[in-house]
């Protein structure tokens, strides 16, 4: 028996879907289930295994659709600069050197060749075993081809004027070339050695077919349909003879537009609930989305699925520490730094509350597209001394240090963010909108849970997060009441007790 789930890509900055998968493949690993994770975007800007390191993937558990069908293990960036050299014999050729160096750590290697006319630019990854894992090469100040590297040289892709790639071609072990990708526009046709596909949703259609699916399997759709992929499609049509069971991470209506004769889906899931008799099971993350959801299929698809609400997450441990000895009046927020996030509105709150709380400060934790207008914003408001962007790092550690958790996000499927936060007895501020903060803030026992209605003014909406803010800090004995009742709200979602949950549904599923 395997799981296999299915997603699109991976960052580092991933989103809630990618850290989800992350806390399911350490569930499956404890329970001794296999689990292969699926991931279908072209992924070359870094290794695909650092990124799925990161998020404490084991390598052999991961597919990745572009070295599927090829030899190539999904490992480490450890291919040494001193072999690239030596495999391009730049001890026979007239070769000059200059080093640049990048505040990420990492580090560029410019060869010129000036007999050649040619300039080959070599990324070290790591400057400690000197792993490279980009090269490329530039002819009259054109860039002609780039090559990238993680054990072995992987893949290789040709690019013509105005830098537009027109195929690729991807490896073995050997160094043989395992198949061509070639690229016109929005065009892509695969040649593999007996085989011919004329776009990416064909080739995956392939590896489905080579995945050999039993009736002991389980895939689950965690997130589908990407650039120049119709996969969701696919994995119905050709799942069985294994079971089949789709994810909903996010909320998955649209109240504005629902009435008693119809509803309007969330357009990531709609062919999904369309076809809910083609479905083993759907997976929510709370309760309260299960009863909704169940309620709406019955009402307007007249079809009555499995429904299971398992938490995207759970906690090794709780975190514990007295209320007494965190950072007074410290908050802490973490998410993507996205419009949707609404971090703008804290930033803005948390300066109006300064002025009854003169030691409060705000950390913000996160990547994402709007770090630089959110930093602009800080300056603007002249809150640099209080108002901090901590970029990505890993908070297990570190939530328990903060007086208390802040989030303006006006839906959330689960919120990863706000688990940990009460696993580590953060009292919470959040607003009265699906399902994480129904969830995560029970109202004057651990925070504050605010109203909240989209037509107010972002004005109203800030002063309601503003003075909770200043209540929430202007009572000692009542935030370290909170804090204690968050370690008892997040008792459920310990490791154990949701492995539990997952072994029930493998088992009611699969079987």
């Amino acid at each position: 028996m395997t799981v296999y789930n299915v997603n699109l890509g991976i960052g580092w900055a991933s989103s809630g879907v990618e850290y989800a998968q992350a806390y399911r493949s350490k569930v499956f690993s404890r329970m001794q289930i296999p689990a292969k994770f699926i991931f279908s975007d072209l992924i070359l800007a870094d290794n695909i295994a650092e990124l799925t390191r990161n998020l404490g993937f084991h390598d052999q558990d991961v597919i990745w659709l572009y070295n599927f069908f090829t030899d190539v293990k999904i490992a480490p960036t450890t291919y040494p600069l001193s072999e690239f050299k030596r495999a391009q014999h730049f001890a026979e050729r007239n070769v000059e050197a200059a080093v640049q160096n990048f505040a990420d750590g990492k580090q560029v290697v410019h060869y010129w060749l000036p007999d050649e006319n040619l300039r080959i630019n070599v990324r070290i990854y790591d400057l400690a075993t000197q792993a490279i894992d980009y090269a490329e090469y530039v002819v009259d100040s054109q860039m002609v081809r780039r090559e990238f590297y993680s054990y072995i040289r992987y893949v290789t892709e040709y690019l013509s004027a105005g830098n537009h790639v027109y195929a690729r071609d991807f490896y073995n072990e050997d160094g043989s070339i395992a198949y061509h990708q070639y690229v016109n526009g929005t065009n892509e046709v695969f040649e593999l050695k007996d085989q011919i596909f004329y776009s990416k949703t064909a080739l995956y259609a392939e590896m489905i077919r080579r995945l050999k699916l039993t009736a002991q399997d389980l895939v689950i759709l965690d997130r589908e349909d990407g650039r120049g992929l119709v996969s969701g499609q696919l994995w119905y049509q050709m799942h069985s003879p294994a079971r089949l069971g789709v994810v909903v991470h996010a909320e998955h209506y649209d109240e504005h537009y629902t009435n008693q004769t119809n509803i309007l889906w969330n357009n990531y899931y709609e062919y999904q609930f369309t076809h809910a008799d083609q479905t083993d099971c759907f997976i929510v993350s709370t309760p309260a989305q299960k009863r909704v959801l169940a309620a709406q299929m019955k009402k307007y698809q007249h079809q009555v699925p499995q429904i299971a609400a398992i938490p995207v997450g759970s906690l090794t441990k709780l975190m514990p520490m007295p209320y007494e000895k965190r950072r007074r009046h410290s908050l802490i927020t973490a998410s993507r730094l996205a419009s949707e996030k609404h971090v703008d509105w804290l930033i803005k709150a948390v300066v109006q509350a300064k002025r009854a709380i003169q030691d409060v400060s705000l950390d913000i934790y996160g990547q994402g597209a709007q770090n630089t207008s959110l930093q602009r914003l800080i300056d603007e408001l002249q809150a640099n001394e209080y108002v901090h962007l901590k970029g990505q790092q890993n908070l297990t550690a570190i939530y328990q240090h903060y007086a208390g958790y802040i989030a303006a996000s006006t839906s959330e499927g689960f919120g990863l963010s706000l688990m940990e936060a009460v696993g580590s007895g953060l009292p919470m501020i959040g607003f009265d909108v699906p399902y994480g903060n129904q969830t995560f803030i029970d109202p004057d026992q651990n925070g504050y849970r605010l109203p909240y209605q989209a037509d107010w003014s972002e004005e109203r909406k800030v002063r309601e997060l503003a003075n909770a803010i200043v209540s929430l800090f202007s009572d000692d004995q009542r935030a370290a009441g909170f804090s204690q009742h968050s370690y008892e709200l997040a008792q459920p979602y310990l490791d154990e007790k949701i492995a539990q949950k997952w072994r029930v549904l493998v088992n009611e599923v699969a079987k």
